[in-house]
């Protein structure tokens, strides 16, 4: 290392990068054989890195085989296919070059003109990302960290332009009527933090009923807002879901838009989950209505396949996001600049310190062009209906809810028939798959009923990895039940 900074020579720098290249094409060389969990108690974890504040530095090498143990083999199976809790994708290699090649430049995409490329390919990024779900193009968008960024960003543009004329930003909420947020009772958790954050606070948040198939109630909904109207309150924003993350649910995104039309609402779509599957063909009627969003969600790191971050929120136009943010400051002037066609990320959203999101997503599309990843996204749609249409077949599962897109709830029965017993088995397999370690999946609530839920968003699964999940289930729910049965009898 050089003296005079904490640079490598050319020839260690080299080693290095050889070294870590190495590590990565070993986890790759086994992906599709990567356990879902890697099962060690949380006080262990703790105790490899715990450690006071390092005075001498450790030989880089030795460091990356550290690494390697600790970090790289006990993580969490995302890569692989056997990982289906929460929406978690697998990643494209092409991404991962892109994220070394972007770290190394480091650029600060704050100002046009602290990264010209790069904030270049972001305003690319946001069109193309429009484009993919039928947005109305040109849009304004940026892109952020994941869903609940895009979501909060949305609803900031939602509350502070559409209380422009009430001084909100300048004034604050101070003496006003509570503003009313409506959704369905699936609607993702960050919008309650969302309204806390912004402080219109929860209890203005409406979560209207829903239907069997999980969409929101449209007559309850219009009922509530003819109420809080009568009573003296300011609904201003009605939020669709395009594609729940308990189920999948679509939203009748027409009648919400035609709704929030009729009582001159805001509408905000939260597409995190699903919006992007509205490229494909079967399933795009069923999002008509989602074009007329005044702002909108998404996630690139879900069924673009991207690692995390790489969220981004759309909206109309760029001139919606410069009245929600725009902050003039000295440091910040730009009239001395050249040319006017420069955009800066500073006056459109909160941040002025920003990385690049959008770098390694147009690279993956530019490497495997979008038609690649379309087909990706309708595998994972089929491979879902093709778990639910085996969780239906078995007579050791029930099937709870299936979905259009890739999202599956059932429950394991073995040859259980007490639905007490059912219930307390399920809620057991959870911590016991997690402790099997093979695959990793996670329950949730429908109607109140405590479920399994498995989400398939990763382009490296097949019909087989699909069968092997219910194989693991079976084997570890076989031997709870022998467990609990052995219980009942002691």
């Amino acid at each position: 290392m050089s003296e005079q900074s904490l640079d490598l020579g050319q020839k260690e720098l080299k080693a290095l990068l050889e070294k870590g290249n190495e590590k990565v094409l070993n986890l790759f060389e086994n992906v599709e054989k990567q356990p879902g969990f890697s099962d060690f108690p949380q006080k262990e974890v703790e105790a490899w890195f715990d450690e006071p504040l390092p005075q001498t530095g450790m030989d880089a090498h030795e460091l990356i085989d550290f690494v390697d143990e600790k970090v790289l083999k006990t993580a969490t199976g995302n890569m692989g296919p056997h990982m289906y809790a929460y929406v978690m994708a697998g990643g494209t290699q092409v991404s991962i070059v892109a994220e070394q090649l972007a770290a190394t430049i480091n650029q600060n995409l704050g100002k046009w003109h602290l990264g010209p490329a790069l904030n270049e390919i972001e305003q690319r990024m946001v069109q193309w990302g429009a484009e993919i779900i039928d947005y109305p193009t040109p849009a304004g968008g940026m892109m952020v960290s994941g869903g609940s960024a895009a979501n909060l960003a949305g609803l900031t543009v939602a509350r502070n332009v559409f209380f422009e004329k009430m001084e909100v930003r300048k004034k604050g909420l101070f003496g006003m009527k509570p503003f009313v947020v409506y959704a369905s009772k699936e609607v993702h958790g960050c919008v309650d933090k969302s309204l806390e954050v912004l402080g219109i606070g929860t209890d203005n948040l409406r979560k209207i009923d829903i239907n069997e198939d999980f969409t929101i109630r449209l007559d309850l909904l219009e009922a509530q807002i003819k109420e809080d109207k009568s009573n003296g309150l300011l609904p201003f924003c009605i939020i669709g879901s395009a594609g729940t993350v308990n189920t999948g649910a679509i939203d009748d995104m027409q009648a919400l838009a035609k709704l929030a039309q009729q009582y001159e609402l805001w509408f905000h779509v939260d597409g995190a989950y699903g919006a992007l599957a509205a490229c494909l063909p079967g399933i795009k009627e069923q999002y008509k209505g989602m074009e007329l969003a005044d702002s909108m969600a998404m996630d690139f790191h879900k069924w673009l396949y991207q690692p995390f971050e790489a969220g981004c929120v759309l909206v109309k136009d760029w001139s919606l996001l410069k009245r929600a943010y725009y902050k003039s400051a000295d440091y910040l002037d730009t009239q001395s600049e050249r040319e006017e066609g420069r955009l800066d990320a500073n006056k459109h959203y909160f941040q002025l310190s920003r990385n690049t999101k959008a770098f390694k997503v147009w690279m993956s599309l530019k490497a495997y062009g979008f038609p690649a990843i379309r087909d990706m996204i309708q595998k994972d749609v089929d491979l879902a209906a093709y778990l639910a249409d085996q969780v239906e077949a078995a007579v050791d599962f029930e099937l709870k809810a299936r979905s259009d897109l890739a999202i599956a709830c059932f429950c394991y029965i073995g040859q259980l028939t007490n639905e007490e017993d059912i219930v307390t088995i399920n809620k057991a397999l959870i911590p016991a798959l997690e402790e099997d370690g093979r695959v990793f999946i996670t329950g949730t609530l429908l109607h109140g009923e405590f479920v399994i839920r498995a989400c398939l968003i990763n382009h490296r699964k097949t019909k087989a990895t699909t069968d092997y999940l219910l194989e693991v289930i079976r084997e570890v729910g076989q031997k709870l039940a022998v467990l609990m049965m052995s219980h009942s009898h002691g």
